[in-house]
């Protein structure tokens, strides 16, 4: 597994995902975008806090929290899809000279594969929830830093939106056709669920800065 920590400076993290190793990958940069959005959903949370919003306050600080676990999420997430990646290739490396082992390193492969699914999909899952606690705030945080609230929407997209390619590539080589199946229809109702939800956020962001509200 490539030696990686969530606590490692940005340039050491750029440096090893742009290197010729195939870990950090996808996957794990789009667990640290998803991890962005949370942070910047909660910096307009902790900005929208005081007397001026204290009707609110409920409100924020359930958001706030929904942030940092989410944020925990995202970093165990990013291990996991290191993890899977490396026990899959570890797979395609099991001896094939004889059928059992051709079965056993199919079964192996299979079993692999489907943790490779399963890790973005987590992801995609996260960023949704992400995006539904971002969509509450929208009216009511504070106007002066809703722009950034923006942001965290597109980050949560965007993160959605790459984990969404690392469950194709993986799906493309699945032999269990219904697994195939319920895996693109699971992604799919996560996918538009975020779009729909990054649509009413930048709606209510551009009208607030427009000062319709």
């Amino acid at each position: 597994m490539s030696a990686i920590s969530w606590d490692q400076s940005i340039r050491s993290f750029i440096q090893q995902t742009g290197s010729s190793k195939p870990t950090p990958g996808g996957g794990s940069v789009a667990a640290l975008v998803a991890a962005l959005g949370a942070s910047m959903t909660s910096m307009v949370g902790n900005l929208s806090t005081g007397e001026k919003f204290a009707e609110h306050e409920p409100l924020m600080t359930d958001v706030l929290q929904k942030m940092t676990d989410l944020s925990s999420v995202c970093e165990q997430l990013l291990a996991d899809d290191i993890r899977s990646f490396d026990t899959y290739m570890e797979a395609l490396k099991l001896p094939k000279s004889t059928d059992e082992e051709k079965r056993l390193r199919q079964q192996t492969i299979g079993q692999a594969t489907a943790a490779a699914v399963e890790v973005p999909l987590r992801l995609m899952d996260v960023c949704s929830q992400a995006m539904q606690h971002t969509c509450s705030i929208a009216e009511a945080c504070n106007k002066n830093v809703i722009s950034d609230l923006g942001i965290g929407a597109i980050l949560f997209e965007a993160a959605a939106q790459s984990a969404l390619l690392t469950v194709d590539i993986n799906l493309a080589s699945m032999k269990d056709s219904d697994a195939k199946h319920g895996y693109a229809e699971q992604a799919a109702r996560c996918m538009q669920h975020i779009q729909n939800a990054r649509s009413e956020v930048l709606e209510t962001v551009r009208r607030r800065i427009r000062g319709q509200s």
